[in-house]
């Protein structure tokens, strides 16, 4: 993870994200946006989800923008998954072959709880700048 921290244009740290679901679920988690590895703000995501689905789980998850376009697109509130986030899972080595998708790359860890899951929704993001 260490070459898309140095990389990247910007990044976003969601340390807690809790989700739940039975037939529909969801998802919240506030962050902090980073820019050239200096914080300029703070990000909160939602998620709504629906289908097959039952549990709970709390997870950390980071975005990573690959160029400025990326990073502006969610710093003016323009940024939202369709559908569940492709997300890779953070294990030993598994940050190393990371590509971006439009842009970005998510990486999500499982913190605690057990979600089984198949269901469709979307993720939507806000962003606000420090003052």
């Amino acid at each position: 993870m260490e070459n898309l921290f140095r990389n990247s244009a910007g990044y976003v740290i969601f340390p807690n994200v809790g989700k739940g679901g039975a037939g529909i679920g969801g998802a919240a988690g506030k962050g902090a946006v980073y820019q050239k590895g200096m914080p300029v703000g703070t990000a909160q995501m939602v998620q709504a989800t629906v289908g097959a689905q039952a549990g709970g789980e709390a997870y950390r998850e980071i975005i990573f923008f690959k160029d400025q376009d990326a990073l502006d697109r969610f710093m003016n509130n323009k940024f939202e998954f369709s559908e569940q986030a492709s997300a890779i899972a953070v294990k030993a080595g598994a940050a190393a072959n990371a590509d971006y998708r439009n842009g970005v790359v998510v990486l999500s860890q499982e913190k605690a709880g057990l979600m089984v899951e198949a269901s469709l929704g979307g993720q939507k993001f806000t962003y606000k700048a420090l003052k």
